[in-house]
């Protein structure tokens, strides 16, 4: 009788080094199922299936991602503000716990025990994906090629992988491939790796992608009003031509077109990666850009200044739990209640224009504004009286002339001459 195989379900791109390792995982003897997770990549799934059960997939899943990972993690990254030391977006690290989440249903629903994904032992996915496994089943195996001591043996680099790929009838592109990395979604796409990793490499036309350089975007404006309602984007409409879009996805895609067309998005940054190292990439994320900008503007007007303090305190470790890898831990439920319970009033709607890579605000409107013009106008008298604020700033000076009472009788002892 024939000892059934044990299944593997693979995290499958089509590219290079995937393809190798389906085909060493099969010729180790397993089952390998292919998974492909659909984030808005610019893939020919057709060809991708079909080179799939060429190489020797039982067989092939290829999974729409794109509404769900617009809905449950984009845009509750923008309602938490969230951006990665200061600039990065988190393109690539929002997309990944969706496509491993899938991954291990998958595995569930074909009774495998191992998964296997093809990143690196240097790099941020494979924290991303190996910690989403877990978290979605602690009892499932993980197969990670680039840190198994036999796969690194025989591979040494691309020349090993292509050489692999000759002897065992693996079909590569006889295009030849970008002298540098692409992660691609429906929030952005990056480039990094090969000769970018010279942090003076100038980053110019031949490698952007997604967007036109500001340069070259159209001398036209364009103006958009975004609506919000609970700090998530529910209508774009484009105020020059009247098209609106209200699907999430739909309206997503449709900002993405519009910060391409003009040239918005583009960054160029050197990061830390959670490993330890270093990392230099160069991002396109034209929709994010513009939603973000929006969405910092709608709360500015209707978020109270002491919740906006303490969610900007909780903004940056938002960012850097997603960038880690821990979406799915305890610590980031925690934020998600808090940042939900945040955006309840942040509704309303902010008019746009976008110019050469510029994200422009002509204003804004909410039915919950904070806003009292006649109390903030420094043209009528009403509503607040300026002798209150004498009072007011005593008492925020009392610690103040404590402390220097303190500074100047230190200065006495040191021999130091005391304020006149």
């Amino acid at each position: 009788m024939t000892q059934k195989k044990e299944k593997i379900v693979l995290a499958y791109s089509g590219g290079l080094d995937t393809s190798v390792i389906l085909k060493w995982l099969i010729n180790k003897g397993y089952e390998v199922i292919a998974y492909v997770g659909d984030v808005g990549q610019d893939d020919d799934y057709e060809e991708v299936e079909k080179k799939a059960l060429e190489i020797g997939a039982s067989k092939v899943y290829i999974e729409d991602l794109k509404e769900e990972f617009v809905t449950d993690y984009i845009f509750p990254a923008i309602k938490a503000n969230a951006v990665y030391e200061s600039r990065y977006l988190l393109g690539t690290a929002l997309a990944r716990p969706v496509i491993a989440k899938r991954q291990i249903e998958i595995a569930a629903m074909e009774g495998a025990n191992i998964v296997s994904h093809g990143a690196t032992g240097k790099g941020n996915d494979q924290v991303r994906f190996e910690l989403t496994y877990y978290a979605q089943n602690p009892e499932i195996k993980v197969f990670a090629p680039w840190k198994d001591k036999e796969f690194l043996k025989e591979f040494k680099g691309r020349t090993d992988l292509l050489n692999y790929a000759a002897a065992h009838g693996v079909p590569v592109k006889s295009t030849l491939k970008k002298p540098y990395s692409e992660d691609d979604n429906l929030l952005h796409i990056s480039h990094e790796a090969g000769i970018l990793e010279d942090p003076t490499y100038k980053c110019d036309h031949d490698i952007i992608s997604k967007i036109k350089m500001p340069q070259e975007a159209p001398d036209k404006e364009t103006h958009i009003a975004i609506t919000f309602k609970d700090g998530v984007a529910v209508k774009v409409t484009n105020l020059d031509d009247g098209t609106i879009k209200t699907n999430p996805l739909e309206l997503f895609q449709y900002l993405n077109f519009l910060g391409s067309e003009n040239g918005i998005g583009l960054l160029d940054m050197v990061e830390n990666r959670y490993v330890g190292i270093k990392s230099r990439g160069i991002y396109e994320t034209p929709g994010g850009t513009i939603l973000l900008n929006a969405h910092m503007d709608i709360e500015g007007i209707a978020m109270d200044r002491e919740v906006m303090k303490l969610r900007n305190m909780f903004s940056p470790i938002f960012a850097e739990l997603a960038y880690n890898g821990f979406w799915f831990s305890p610590e980031m439920d925690f934020l998600m209640a808090a940042i939900n319970k945040s955006q309840e009033l942040i509704d309303g709607v902010v008019n746009m224009t976008l110019y050469k890579g510029n994200v422009m605000i002509d204003g804004r409107e909410s039915p919950s504004s904070l806003y009292n013009q006649n109390l903030s106008s420094m043209d009528i008298e009403g509503g607040f009286n300026q002798q209150d604020s004498e009072g007011f700033i005593k008492i925020n000076a009392i610690r103040l002339m404590a402390h220097n009472a303190i500074t100047e009788v230190q200065k006495k002892k040191n021999g130091k001459p005391a304020l006149v």
